[in-house]
């Protein structure tokens, strides 16, 4: 039995190597070859609501508020939810609404009995937005430009009710700080792909926009409002379709925030993140686990048939033909989403990234996070 055991992984190698190729040929190349549309702002007019959910934020609330609320767009208001939060967010949310009529605040009391999280909190939000186009970040965001509203509202044309947009890390020393942007290039590499090819199945909350109509007409986070995030990702998978969601990728559209310094503190966000992907709908759960079994197999099977000596010369010409149609594939994309410095990590960093899928989705399904902040 144990003469088949290098044919079989040699032939298990093969088969991943296909599906990786598959997925940078027929996928991922689409946001590499996506162009840019032209944008006339100044005919963007539609009033929008920008939500926050900030529950503890008060050094954030002052840092990065004041670049929301002073955004150049026509008509816009600002909700924040300070959403139970124990520090001096309420008297700094006041002091700022004498300077900006246009921010509003509603409050989130703790209920001794009931314990709220984010989806409520935005929820109250919604509910006291003014307008009907909502657009959503996070108080320890800062847009790129004071544009960042007009970009996203330029989307809302025709039947779109969904408008993606990406919010990169800020660029810092540190393995941590470089392999955080590196997931999220290859996150906003795969899900801005996937919308490109009318099947969006992902957003991320720190930049996202949607219609009001179309939060009440699905009833919201009602089906999932027990699970503790999701917030952004589970809404789109829920409502997405081929024809009501669209991407924004200008470089003024894009959110930045700071990432986590710790491994205990990326270790929480990732455990928290990575638990909703099982109630992904089931076209998009097969998808990202293939991606992400194949991608942890190629390098398993790679590393035992160079130890076995299967067909090293193979083993070798598959290894490379893969990686340099990622440089290129991921170049392009990396230059549209200001990553492209990571490039040079590219062979370490895809090994570390399908460890970290795989151990993360073990821990996301047998783990639950009971606490968002």
């Amino acid at each position: 039995m144990e003469q088949y055991i290098p044919e079989v992984l040699f032939y298990l190698f093969l088969f991943c190597f296909v599906v990786q190729m598959g997925f940078l040929l027929i996928q991922q190349c689409r946001l590499a070859v996506y162009r840019l549309p032209e944008q006339d702002l100044s005919a963007v007019q539609l009033p929008v609501s920008v939500i926050i959910s900030a529950r503890n934020e008060a050094q954030n609330l002052v840092k990065y508020l004041p670049a929301i609320l002073g955004q150049q767009y026509p008509t816009f208001e600002v909700v924040v939810v300070n959403d139970c939060s124990v520090d001096d967010s309420h008297h700094i949310l006041l002091n700022m609404s004498e300077n900006y009529p246009h921010l509003k605040m509603v409050t989130v009391t703790e209920h001794p009995r009931f314990k709220t999280g984010k989806k409520f909190a935005l929820t109250m939000g919604i509910k006291a937005a003014t307008y009907e186009h909502l657009l959503f970040t996070d108080a320890d965001c800062q847009p790129a430009s004071v544009n960042w509203i007009a970009h996203m509202a330029a989307n809302f044309t025709g039947a779109t009710e969904i408008v993606l947009g990406y919010s990169p890390y800020v660029k810092a020393g540190g393995f941590i700080n470089a392999f955080t942007r590196f997931e999220t290039l290859k996150t906003g590499i795969n899900y801005f792909s996937a919308a490109l090819g009318r099947n969006a199945y992902m957003g991320i909350g720190r930049n996202l926009a949607y219609t009001k109509s179309l939060f009440f007409r699905t009833k919201g986070f009602a089906s999932h409002l027990h699970i503790l995030a999701g917030d952004d990702d589970l809404f789109v998978n829920r409502n997405a379709t081929p024809d009501n969601t669209a991407v924004e990728l200008h470089a003024d559209s894009f959110v930045y925030t700071d990432a986590k310094e710790t491994l205990q503190a990326y270790y929480r966000q990732k455990k928290r993140h990575m638990g909703v992907g099982g109630l992904y709908k089931n076209k998009h759960r097969r998808m990202l686990s293939l991606d992400a079994m194949a991608g942890f197999l190629f390098y398993v099977t790679l590393g035992l048939c160079l130890h076995y000596h299967m067909q090293p010369m193979v083993i070798a010409a598959a290894y490379f033909v893969r990686l340099i149609t990622q440089v290129i594939i991921y170049k392009k994309s990396a230059n549209k989403l200001t990553g492209k410095d990571l490039i040079w990590f590219l062979p370490f960093f895809d090994l570390l990234y399908y460890l970290y899928l795989n151990v993360f989705g073990l821990i996301g399904t047998f783990i639950k996070t009971t606490q968002w902040k």
